[in-house]
C-alpha cells in the first residue's frame, strides 16, 4: 500500500489487483463525465488504481483526475472513481473549492478560496495561491461562511472580492489561451492588495513585493478593481518578465498598450455579463466621475490627450498617452476600421492613411502580441521594433503569406507604422464624384495586385450613361439621369485574386461641391503651405454659409494657424494656434461668410505649423457652396 485517502478501521481487502478494466477505459470515461458537466478543454491530469472503501465494501477502482476547466471558467479537478471490474461509476466529487464573492463591478462570482480550520480564507489552491489582502489592515481576507462581500463599498470584502476575480480570470487566461503558468511561468502566483491609502485613484504593479495594489478611487467611493484594471496590472508583471520594456520613451508606451491589450483580452475571454468585454480601459470605475473610460483603444485621441497616429516625437510624450497608437492597432486588427458594434459598444476606427483596415480577429490579435513579446521584443524595442516584431509572430503562426499577416501589416501602416502589404488585389476608394448632368466626366480606379498580370475591372450601379474600361479600369461618359448612385468597383487578377470598392456618384445640375485630396506636407515650423481648390460653373458670389470641410493629419494640431484665402487673396482665419489643444489631427467643418467673393476662381487653403517638434499634411479639404 503506497498511500490511503482516509483510514479505515476494517480491515482493506480485495480479491485481486489485476484491473478487468484498462486506466484508458477509466480515463475515457472521466472526460465523458467531465464534458456531461459542461467543462471547457477537459484532460486527463492522472490515472492511479485504487482501492475504493468509501460506499462499504472495498473495491479496486480507477481514480482518474481530470483537469481544465469548469463550465463557469473554475478551474477543474474532478475525481472520478470507477469500478476496475465493471466500469461503473462509485463516486465522483471536485476538488477545487469555490466560495460566493459578491463584487462592485462583476456581479455575483465563484472565487478561489481555502479551508483553514473553521475559517475560509481569499487564498485560490488552484491557483498556486492566489491571496487578496486589506492593505488597510495588512491581513489576508477571511469569512466564516465563504460568501464575500455585499456589492457595494460598505462591506470591505466587495473589493477584495472584485480584485481577487479579476486576478483568477487573468491567471486563467494566459494558462489557457497562452500555456503561460504564471506572471513568471513559474507556477508562482502574485497576491493582491486592496483599500491601499486613503481616496487613492490608481493601482499599480509592484514587482518587488510580486502584488498588485488597489486604491479605492476618489471619496473611496469607486473602487479600482474591475476586471479590466486588474489585467492590466498583471500584464505589467508579465511584461517585466518577458520584454522588459524600460518604462520611458517608444518602449514605455509600448508596455502601458500592452497591458490595455491584454486587459481587453482578458474581459473579453472572461466573458461576464456584467462587465462583457469592450475595447475601453477603466469603463467601469468611472475614475473621473463623469461616466467616461480611461482610454478608447479605436480612436485614442477621444480622451483629449492619447495620440491616434505613430509620429518622430512620440516618445517624448507620457507613455499612457504614447500607448494609443499601440492600442488604436490592436483594435484595428482585431475588428479592422470603421463604424460598427461590438457588445453594444459603438466603434469608428480612422485610419491614418484612409484606407481601410480588414480585421484579422481579436483571437489572432492577442496571440500576435503575446508571441511577439514573449519571444521577440526587447527591453528597448521602438513602435517599428514592434511592427518587425509582430509580423515575424504572424508569420511563425499564420504563414507569411497569410492574409493575416498582411492585414495585421496594413494595420501597423493604419497607424503610421510601416507600408501596406498587399496580398491579392487592392482597390483604392475614391472620393465622392460630382458630374453636371449631360457633361462628360471621367474617373480613373487605381488598384494593385501582389500576383503578376493585369487587371481586369468591372462596375455596377454606375450612373447611366457612364461605363468602365476593363482593361484600363477608367470610367467615363456622360450621365444623362440626375441622382445619388452606389457604385461598386471590383478588379481582378490573373489568378481570380479581386478586390472590391463602393463609393457614391452624383449627378448633379450644378456643381456646388469642390474638393482636393491631394497631400500636402505641413513643415515643422516652417514656411506656410497652400492646396488650391479651382471653382467653376457658379454665378454671382460666395454665400455666407460657405462650408469647409478640413482634414489635416497632425500630430499636434494646436501648432496648426489654418487660413481660407479667396480669389482674390483676401485671407478668412479658420483657427489660431493653440497651445492648449494638445491632441492629434483636425478634422473639422467650419462656416464662413464670404459673401462678399465671387464664387469661381482659385480659391486657397492656407495652413501654416507655428511652433517646433510635430509634423503633418493637409489630406484633404472640401468647399461647400
Amino acid at each position: 500500500m503506497r498511500c490511503v485517502t482516509k483510514a479505515a478501521k476494517a480491515t482493506i481487502t480485495v480479491a485481486s489487483t489485476s484491473a478487468a478494466k484498462s486506466a484508458e477505459s477509466a480515463k475515457s470515461f472521466a472526460l465523458g463525465r467531465a464534458r456531461a458537466e459542461g467543462a471547457k478543454a477537459p484532460t486527463a491530469e492522472s490515472v492511479r488504481k485504487v482501492v475504493w472503501a468509501g460506499s462499504g465494501k472495498p473495491t479496486l477502482a480507477w481514480e482518474t483526475v481530470i483537469g481544465g476547466l469548469q463550465h463557469d471558467g473554475t478551474p477543474s479537478e474532478l475525481h472520478v472513481i470507477t469500478d476496475a471490474t465493471t466500469g461503473a461509476k462509485l463516486f465522483e466529487y471536485q476538488g477545487v473549492h469555490t466560495g460566493t464573492g459578491h463584487s462592485q463591478y462583476s456581479g455575483t462570482v465563484n472565487i478561489g478560496t481555502s479551508l483553514s480550520g473553521s475559517t475560509y480564507q481569499m487564498n485560490d489552491p488552484s491557483r498556486s495561491g492566489n491571496k487578496t489582502y486589506n492593505a488597510d489592515t495588512g491581513t489576508l481576507f477571511t469569512d466564516a461562511d465563504d460568501v464575500w462581500g455585499n456589492g457595494t463599498t460598505s462591506n470591505a470584502q466587495t473589493a477584495g472580492v472584485d480584485a481577487h476575480y479579476g486576478a483568477q480570470v487573468t491567471w486563467d487566461y494566459y494558462k489557457n489561451v497562452h500555456a503561460r503558468n504564471g506572471i513568471r511561468n513559474d507556477g508562482v502566483a502574485a497576491h493582491s492588495r486592496v483599500h491601499y491609502g486613503d481616496g487613492y485613484v490608481n493601482a499599480f504593479w509592484d514587482g518587488d513585493c510580486f502584488c498588485m495594489t488597489y486604491g479605492d478611487g476618489a471619496g473611496n467611493a469607486r473602487p479600482l478593481t474591475s476586471i479590466d484594471i486588474g489585467a492590466h496590472e498583471m500584464t505589467h508583471g508579465v511584461t517585466n518578465n518577458t520584454a522588459g520594456l524600460i518604462y520611458s520613451g517608444e518602449s514605455g508606451g509600448l508596455n502601458e498598450a500592452t497591458s490595455d491589450i491584454f486587459a481587453a483580452a482578458v474581459e473579453f475571454w472572461a466573458n461576464n455579463p456584467n462587465d462583457p468585454g469592450d475595447y475601453l480601459v477603466g469603463e467601469k470605475i468611472n475614475i473621473y466621475g463623469d461616466g467616461k473610460p480611461l482610454r478608447h483603444m479605436d480612436q485614442p485621441s477621444k480622451d483629449g490627450s492619447s495620440i491616434d497616429y505613430w509620429h518622430s516625437n512620440i516618445g517624448y510624450a507620457d507613455v499612457h498617452y504614447s500607448s494609443g497608437p499601440a492600442n488604436h492597432w490592436f483594435y484595428l486588427a482585431s475588428e479592422g476600421s470603421g463604424a460598427k458594434t461590438v457588445n453594444g459598444v459603438n466603434y469608428d476606427s480612422p485610419t491614418y492613411d484612409d484606407l481601410p483596415v480588414t480585421a484579422i480577429g481579436r483571437d489572432a490579435a492577442m496571440k500576435i502580441w503575446y508571441r511577439a513579446l514573449s519571444t521577440y521584443m526587447t527591453s528597448s524595442t521602438d513602435y517599428a521594433g514592434a511592427r518587425t516584431a509582430t509580423l515575424q509572430a504572424a508569420a511563425d503562426l499564420y504563414g507569411l503569406n497569410s492574409a493575416t499577416y498582411a492585414n495585421a501589416a496594413n494595420a501597423w501602416a493604419a497607424i503610421n507604422v510601416g507600408p501596406r502589404v498587399v496580398h491579392g488585389v487592392s482597390v483604392t476608394k475614391p472620393s465622392t464624384q460630382y458630374t453636371v448632368v449631360n457633361t462628360a466626366g471621367s474617373l480613373q480606379i487605381q488598384a494593385v495586385s501582389s500576383n503578376p498580370g493585369p487587371l481586369t475591372y468591372t462596375a455596377t450601379g454606375l450612373p447611366a450613361g457612364l461605363s468602365i474600361n476593363a482593361s484600363t479600369g477608367l470610367i467615363s461618359g456622360t450621365p444623362t439621369t440626375l441622382g445619388t448612385s452606389s457604385v461598386t468597383v471590383t478588379a481582378k487578377d490573373s489568378t481570380n485574386a479581386t478586390g472590391t470598392t463602393t463609393f457614391t456618384w452624383n449627378v448633379v445640375s450644378v456643381i456646388t461641391v469642390f474638393e482636393n485630396t491631394t497631400d500636402v506636407a505641413i513643415p515643422d515650423k516652417g514656411a506656410a503651405v497652400f492646396s488650391n481648390i479651382n471653382v467653376t460653373g457658379l454665378s454671382g458670389n460666395a454665400p455666407s454659409t460657405l462650408k469647409v470641410d478640413v482634414d489635416i493629419r497632425h500630430t499636434f494640431r494646436g501648432d496648426l494657424v489654418i487660413d481660407l484665402v479667396a480669389p482674390d487673396g483676401t485671407p478668412y482665419r479658420l483657427k489660431n494656434s493653440d497651445f492648449y489643444d494638445a491632441v492629434d489631427n483636425l478634422i473639422t467643418t467650419y462656416t464662413v461668410n464670404v459673401s462678399g467673393e465671387v464664387a469661381n476662381g482659385t480659391w486657397k487653403l492656407k495652413v501654416q505649423d507655428a511652433f517646433s517638434s510635430d509634423t503633418g499634411r493637409i489630406n484633404s479639404w472640401k468647399l461647400t457652396f
